[in-house]
């Protein structure tokens, strides 16, 4: 696990600047805290920081192949490495070292850029080709490793973090408005926009090729593409579930170095954590994050799990006081991130890394089996769809008895928003579940200067949203649900989220759930077979049930975000003022602080939950404190 950056001059005539990559890869020092690696070879550089997890004392990079053709810097792990070695030394290959990182090498020589088609795993590289004259960068499918680039004036830059490549004299910090409109749509910023103009960010499953000729990205794997039916009964869709998760967990048990996990009490981490136990010849070492606030905390469903499995468990409390962590937190970001579970999982990132060096987690449960109840609610609802648009209407007239104040971001909001926008398409019903702030409202967020420049569009991210239920049209309602979040919120959110967490705290996040085949198992699986009535997860579950507590299977999801509607009308009221509603804040040059005024004062006075829209004003203010000059 590492972080790597790179300069290539396109022309071929310039030595690279040795002084602004080393610049660069000391950015990245956090990210891979063990080692560092160079290879300056006239006009291209690479760099890289090294985290320690496989191969300690011969796994340095960069690595090459045996006559030195092709030569790497790697950020993840290939978790079928020792299958794919064992294949290649038997077609002649010679191995120096016995790290993950050398397969990609000798693999790259009998593939070409497909070589990723056979990765298992999590990865972002740069490899030089020096016969073909040609830097390929590579990023995993499902996007858990990132990859920043900047094509200028002759010149191609990336890194792993944004904070690294923009330090380059040649990148400005000019803000992208498109990328802005993303964020607060989202709270987060889509590939390929950053929220630089001059950077982009490499799509998940994608390589991008750069020689004299200029640069090609091509894309290699679409769960669309992939995606079978499956015909088996129930009970063998069970059976297959457990099986591929528990080869999932094995696969991700190899280290040589201390291994932990995030348990949250949840069905997702709590299976892991079993089957990390079935697995382990010692106690596993869990973490949990918890509040005060008992609404917002599963520290009693961890506990239990914990005893269960009789692991060495630690929690971290998060209280309001983190006002001196989020500038740090913003920061590590590169650029606005406004998902309020970032703060918990940097925390519990900070003291299990005091611990271990590697931790799985159970992200991507969800988006694969259906574990969000908004996926229940709104499936249930899909027959309504039939309906004439004079009934439609009258359900949108319905919701809005839904009292005001349940805007915040439970199940009963979630439904008043979808049920609002029911004489729409289906696809814009839903996003009306995802958006923060909607084109309405930007319409009076923006100022005149800002909204000019958009012209007066504010619906790109809808529209973005939108084209992946035109990709899903053949799948069956709950389907569709879990491919739109599976390519947007998954990937460019809670991916992102989990990389930056882990990595500013030198810890290597690994997630079974994640595992490419598991993923294109669990979407092969028919709807009905994941939600099940008022059950989500109902397949996963049952693949799980000798495992876990019944309290843990049956028990309702909670969110993993802060309790910032509470924090932010009390204890970080004067905190928040202080940064958003100052005259020096630096989201005037965007924004109407009237209408930010407006929205809080509706939070204060109970007539609605902005929380989540005071957060996204609060993050974008921090990083822009940190990051523009």
């Amino acid at each position: 696990m590492c972080g790597i950056c790179g300069i290539l001059n396109i022309n071929g005539r310039a030595p690279v600047d040795e002084a602004a990559l080393r610049r660069m890869n000391g950015l990245l020092r956090h990210r891979g805290p063990d080692d560092d690696g160079f290879l300056l070879e006239g006009p291209l550089g690479l760099a890289m920081r090294r985290l320690s997890i496989i191969d300690l004392a011969g796994g340095r990079q960069p690595v090459s192949n045996e006559d030195g053709s092709v030569t790497l810097v790697f950020n993840g792990e290939i978790y079928n490495y020792r299958e794919l070695a064992a294949a290649l030394k038997a077609r002649g290959h010679k191995f120096s070292t016995a790290s993950d990182t050398e397969v990609i090498a000798h693999l790259y020589e009998e593939e070409g850029e497909n070589c990723v088609k056979k990765l298992r795993g999590m990865f972002a590289f740069a490899l030089r080709d020096k016969k073909r004259g040609r830097l390929v960068l590579a990023r995993d499918r499902l996007g858990k490793k990132p990859l920043y680039y900047c094509r200028k004036d002759g010149r191609l830059a990336f890194a792993s973090e944004l904070e690294a490549l923009v330090s380059l004299d040649f990148v400005s910090r000019e803000v992208d408005l498109r990328a802005l409109d993303h964020y607060l749509g989202l709270q987060y910023i889509p590939a390929p926009f950053s929220i630089y103009k001059d950077v982009r960010k490499l799509p998940p499953a994608h390589t991008l090729a750069a020689d004299a000729s200029g640069i090609k990205l091509s894309r290699y794997w679409s769960l669309n593409a992939e995606r079978a039916e499956f015909s088996g009964t129930f009970d063998e869709a069970k059976t297959a579930v457990r099986e591929k998760l528990e080869e999932a967990v094995r696969l991700r048990l190899v280290a040589d170095v201390p291994l932990g996990a995030f348990l949250s009490g949840g069905v997702d981490s709590s299976a892991v954590v079993a089957l990390m136990a079935a697995q382990s010849s010692g106690p596993v070492r869990t973490f949990c994050v918890g509040f005060e606030e008992a609404e917002f905390s599963e520290l009693p469903y961890a506990r239990e799990v914990a005893r269960r499995y009789s692991t060495r468990h630690t929690e971290i409390i998060v209280r309001p006081g983190i006002e001196d962590d989020l500038p740090l937190i913003a920061r590590r970001y590169g650029e606005p991130f406004a998902d309020s579970s970032a703060v918990p999982s940097y925390y519990v990132a900070r003291e299990t890394a005091r611990h271990v060096k590697v931790a799985l987690s159970g992200d991507g449960g969800d988006e694969s089996f259906g574990g969000y109840p908004r996926y229940r609610e709104i499936a249930r609802l899909a027959w309504l769809d039939s309906l004439p648009g004079a009934a439609k209407k009258a359900v949108r007239a319905l919701s809005e008895l839904v009292p005001a104040d349940s805007g915040g971001p439970g199940a009963l909001s979630k439904l008043k928003r979808f049920a609002a926008g029911f004489d729409r398409p289906f696809h814009q019903r839903y996003f009306g579940t995802l958006a923060h702030f909607d084109e309405a409202d930007k319409s009076r967020l923006y100022n005149a200067q800002t909204a000019a420049e958009l012209g007066g569009d504010f619906t790109e991210p809808k529209r973005w949203i939108e084209s992946f239920f035109r990709e899903a049209a053949r799948l069956d309602t709950a389907n569709k649900l879990m491919y739109c979040d599976f390519n947007s919120y998954l990937p460019h959110c809670l991916m992102a989220k989990m990389d930056i967490a882990s990595m500013a705290n030198s810890l290597e996040a690994r997630s079974p759930f994640m595992d490419h085949e598991l993923i294109e198992l669990a979407f092969s699986l028919p709807g009905g077979y994941k939600l099940s009535g008022s059950r989500g997860k109902h397949v996963l579950k049952e693949a799980v049930r000798d495992l876990l507590p019944e309290s843990v299977l049956d028990r309702e999801k909670k969110g993993f975000g802060l309790p910032a509607a509470d924090w932010l009308g009390g204890r970080l009221r004067g905190y928040w003022e202080g940064m958003v509603l100052s005259d020096k804040a630096k989201l005037r040059r965007w924004l109407n602080q009237d209408y930010i005024r407006e929205i809080q004062a509706e939070h204060l006075a109970g007539r609605k939950n902005n929380g989540r829209l005071l957060w996204s004003l609060l993050m974008l203010e921090l990083w822009a404190r940190e990051n523009l000059r």
